[in-house]
């Protein structure tokens, strides 16, 4: 079993940056593990954001993201972190944190992807 928990959620105005984080409770051992955010709009499905296979360090963003997020991770702490810059309107959603250990061949931004999951925590962006 693997814990996750986020943290940094928060309110801030359209450009704004924010810095999420993920704890986990297994990302120092000698397993790779991918790492990923999600998100969930009121009345939208949840997608993938961004997320990073441990392995090597490959990196995947989804379009709407890219350039403006940036994902990296303290395995040495266990942690993740998503830094968000030039924040939109349209990112206010319930971000979660998910991992899987091993990689997984459809890619690791499907949530079908991911064993264990974070509560959540709320961005909202104002214009």
């Amino acid at each position: 079993q693997m814990q996750v928990k986020e943290s940094g959620g928060g309110s801030v105005q359209a450009g704004g940056s924010l810095r999420l984080s993920c704890t986990t409770s297994r990302l120092d051992d000698d397993d790779a593990y991918i790492i990923g955010w999600f998100r969930q709009a009121p009345g939208k499905e949840r997608e993938g954001v961004a997320c990073i296979y441990t392995g090597d360090d490959r990196t995947f963003y989804a379009n709407s993201v890219s350039g403006r997020f940036m994902i990296s991770g303290d395995y040495a702490k266990s942690s993740l972190y998503l830094q968000m810059d030039n924040l939109k309107p349209e990112d206010t959603a319930t971000y979660y944190c998910a991992a899987r250990k091993g990689w997984y061949v459809g890619g690791c931004l499907d949530q079908i992807a991911m064993s264990y999951w974070g509560e959540g925590t709320l961005v909202t962006i104002s214009s």
